[in-house]
């Protein structure tokens, strides 16, 4: 074998010496020895493939986590925004705890419209008052009949709770004045009844009485129960639903919205005294403050991903171990395989060093496959998740350089071993 395929010279004097540790004879060293590793693998394809496959499946695992968890909190935080929850509070009906509570109540007629003129009067620390109004009834179209939500809402509902029509026109003050019997259909139930046609202009039978679709809400992420009714329900008119739809006149709630958080307290007390008023001092309201829910949800919810992480990436962690471990294995049956290679090399005037980082280059161009496989397939799978998400899906850098630089220190630390064997080999007993 010549010199000049080994890529060393045959003599060790300190002239030829110095022209072997120039730039271009280690550059002309470190691709002889890419190039020779890349035979190696190519030579033992079952058993790289193996080693490929592990260190590949663990970049491939880091890549999509990191970028899936970042996508699932951009995902959730704009479901939370759009609940438009901030600076509300809710007034609803409160349980009955003991059977005096039970006595009681049932004196009261509970929440009702006729309680708006009392519980809504405009306060200077109050933005708006929400009331809503929710049944589940038989809506009948051209197609059939479905069971639905109505909900009865005011014209100011869409505008504080986030509501975007996306086409025709949301409700206006002159549809509760003059009690149209006109309706907003949710993007999904507008789907499920009408297909890809424009619902708008279209009529609805609900028990027994046509409705007008004057508009179709944009698609809203469904994260509490309020989304879920809305977008697979119909909006219309509160004051045409307590006259068509419920003779009983009863509210599921009253949103407030405060113009700042710091008034939860003095707004809770004033709207509860409200409510105790119109009831005749029966205290059978109770206020909730959805802010704090939603602040509560979100601290649950972080917690919950924070777990996920951690037992992601041990998943991974431990599938990139295994792959270091098969790096080890190829090193090592490398090394018992070329014990005549590196005599001679040595013989020929490698130093213990140029052996060293021979074998450790071989390892890295070995963890550089299989992170470079996994990164390709970690980013094509990213590509076809990203419309599941709100603002796509990107390979997040961070898990990237995590995943490559996992990989490599593994290859490093596993190909260390063989790697002192090979250095530490004296030519006379690796040539017997």
């Amino acid at each position: 074998m010549s010199s000049t395929t080994l890529g060393l010279p045959l003599a060790a004097s300190p002239a030829r010496r110095n022209r072997r540790d120039s730039l271009p004879a280690r550059l002309d060293l470190g691709l002889e020895v890419v190039r020779g590793g890349l035979l190696e693998l190519w030579s033992h394809k079952l058993r790289s493939i193996l080693t490929l496959t592990l260190l590949m499946l663990g970049v491939f695992t880091l890549v999509v986590l990191t970028s899936v968890i970042d996508g699932v909190l951009d995902k959730v935080s704009t479901g939370f925004a759009g609940m438009a929850w901030d600076g509300t509070a809710v007034l609803q009906a409160r349980e009955p705890k003991t059977t005096e509570d039970q006595k009681r109540f049932a004196m009261s007629p509970g929440l009702r419209f006729d309680d708006l003129s009392r519980i809504t009067v405009p306060h200077p620390k109050v933005a708006a008052f929400l009331p809503r109004a929710t049944k589940r009834t038989t809506v009948r179209v051209a197609g059939g009949t479905e069971r639905v939500f109505v909900t009865g809402l005011t014209p100011d509902y869409a505008v504080f709770m986030n509501r975007p029509v996306s086409l025709g026109r949301g409700l206006t003050a002159d549809d509760a004045r003059r009690r149209s019997t006109v309706a907003v259909v949710g993007a999904t139930l507008a789907s499920k009844l009408f297909g890809g046609a424009d619902p708008v202009g279209r009529d609805v039978v609900i028990e027994g009485v046509p409705w007008r679709i004057v508009g179709v809400l944009a698609p809203l992420m469904v994260f509490n129960e309020e989304l879920y009714y809305d977008a697979n329900g119909l909006m219309v008119p509160l004051e045409t639903y307590v006259v068509r739809l419920d003779p009983d006149r009863k509210l599921t709630h009253v949103a407030v919205k405060l113009r700042s958080g710091k008034d939860l307290e003095d707004v809770s007390s004033l709207v509860l005294s409200r409510a105790r008023q119109a009831h005749h001092g029966i205290e059978d309201t109770e206020i909730k403050d959805l802010d704090a829910e939603a602040a509560k949800a979100y601290s649950q919810f972080l917690e919950e991903m924070r777990s996920w992480r951690v037992i992601l990436s041990a998943l991974a962690g431990t599938v990139l171990l295994v792959g270091g471990v098969g790096v080890l294995s190829v090193m090592l049956i490398s090394y018992a395989s070329r014990r005549y290679e590196i005599g001679l090399r040595k013989a020929m005037g490698a130093s213990d060093t140029e052996i060293l980082v021979q074998f450790l280059l071989e390892a890295l161009v070995l963890a550089s496959l299989g992170a470079l496989l996994g990164t390709v397939g970690g980013a094509f799978l990213c590509q076809k998740l990203s419309h599941f998400f709100p603002w796509g899906l990107v390979v997040n850098p961070v898990g990237l350089l995590v995943a490559w630089g996992v990989a490599l220190g593994l290859a490093l630390v596993f190909g260390l071993y063989p790697a002192m064997r090979a250095a530490r080999l004296s030519p006379m007993e690796a040539m017997r």
